[in-house]
């Protein structure tokens, strides 16, 4: 009876190396046509391992019938096995990878915390994008704190430390390097704002000061004035009440932790000699913001020193959004070329302007700041800003922008 066992054990033993046989000579039929498009997929992958579902059954039978008969132990069944557990892969544009290397390849990656975008309860990929850079970002970073920059809107990454200001805005490096930080060295961007409002023959003939100011100031000279119609987050202000605002007299350093040092500011006292006391901008924007702005609270001035009365918050705020349009167009067709003239020299006791604020050509980053600054004021939702633009432009396509400005005159309201 023993003998018998025993030779029916051998005659197992000899079948089973029989199907070893058989499969490893599918694994080579695998290889031959399979092998090298798999490795060009996917380069990890052991072509050999790739298996059918035929294979994988009769590789199955044969340890489960060997751990049986005490051929192999369980914990060496396992380790036979675990090479195969692998065997699912993905595929993608009709190529094989494993599933670890799909996911290195194409599973989406977070541009703030760099992690694999979690799936959701779904086991659905979702995350979100800025609309205009397409930064993308898992979801929990719109409520955990992660901060974005004051300027362009991107997400801090967490291996980029972002430069705190002193009001508690961030701004990244990018808009860092061109940022206007005081009010000597916005001279001159407001020169040169002055002289595109004159090639439109709208020179403002009042020598009206301008200010840089942090936020805190700019929303204490918000309250003073007794009109307007503001954004929800005041950039920019045209005065017309006498005050004594904060101004920045000297451009700040960049501390330990990225964090804006040596502030200092001093009163600067407004007097009414016309309409308009001021023109005040939020300091630490980039240059083409800065400008943008200050377009707008220029042709504010503009309407009240030329005598506009009575004009809606529409047509108002939309002609003032126009402006800084039709500038910052000037600005990027001006970089593009790289044939604008360059900014003033400054005076000796101003500080000089980074090279990469003047006028003239742009970086590749300045260029799409320019872009995104146009799409916020195309794209603005509100009434009086966006429709009001829109509105605008339209008529200043259509009319021109002096019989725009006349028809303003008269009606109050844009031409149709």
């Amino acid at each position: 009876m023993s003998n018998l066992h025993g030779l029916s054990r051998r005659a197992l033993i000899l079948s089973l190396l029989l199907i070893k046989m058989l499969l490893l000579r599918m694994f080579q039929q695998r290889v031959s046509q399979q092998g090298s498009h798999i490795s060009m997929s996917c380069p990890q992958v052991d072509s050999g391992l790739v298996l059918d579902a035929e294979s994988q059954l009769v590789m199955g039978v044969f340890l489960v019938v060997w751990m049986k008969f005490g051929i192999l132990s369980a914990s060496n069944v396992m380790l036979a096995i675990s090479p195969y557990q692998s065997m699912r892969f993905a595929m993608h544009e009709d190529q094989p990878y494993h599933k670890s290397c799909y996911k290195d390849f194409f599973h989406p990656k977070c541009d703030v915390c760099k992690n694999f975008i979690p799936t959701n309860k779904n086991g659905l990929i979702e995350y979100r994008a800025h609309p205009f850079w397409m930064q993308k970002y898992c979801p929990s970073h719109e409520d955990d704190g992660t901060p974005r920059c004051c300027s362009c809107e991107r997400m801090e990454p967490t291996d980029i430390k972002y430069i705190t200001l002193d009001d508690g805005r961030k701004l990244c490096l990018e808009c860092l390097t061109s940022a206007t930080m005081d009010s000597p060295e916005c001279q001159h961007l407001y020169m040169d704002i002055q002289e595109f409002f004159e090639g439109l023959n709208m020179k403002v003939e009042q020598q009206v000061p301008l200010l840089l100011v942090e936020r805190q100031a700019l929303n204490e000279a918000l309250e003073a004035e007794k009109s307007g119609h503001h954004l929800p987050e005041t950039r920019g202000l045209c005065l017309s009440e006498e005050q004594i605002v904060r101004t920045i007299l000297k451009r700040p350093t960049i501390g330990p932790g990225n964090r804006i040092m040596d502030m200092i500011t001093g009163p600067y006292k407004l007097v009414r000699r016309c309409e308009v006391t001021a023109i005040l901008i939020l300091y630490g924007l980039p240059r083409l913001q800065t400008g943008s702005i200050l377009a707008h609270e220029m042709m504010h001035a503009y309407l009240r020193l030329k005598g506009y009365r009575s004009l809606s918050p529409q047509v108002e705020e939309g002609i003032c959004q126009v402006l800084s349009h039709l500038w910052l167009e000037s600005e990027i067709i001006a970089g593009a070329s790289g044939n604008a003239a360059s900014s003033s020299a400054s005076s000796s006791s101003s500080s000089a302007a980074p090279t990469s604020s003047k006028k003239g050509a742009k970086t590749e980053f300045e260029k799409k700041l320019g872009a995104f600054i146009k799409n916020q004021i195309e794209t603005d939702s509100s009434v009086e800003y966006g429709d009001g633009f829109r509105a605008g432009i339209q008529a200043v396509e259509q009319y021109g922008l002096r019989s725009t400005l006349d028809h303003m005159r008269l009606t109050g309201s844009f031409p149709y």
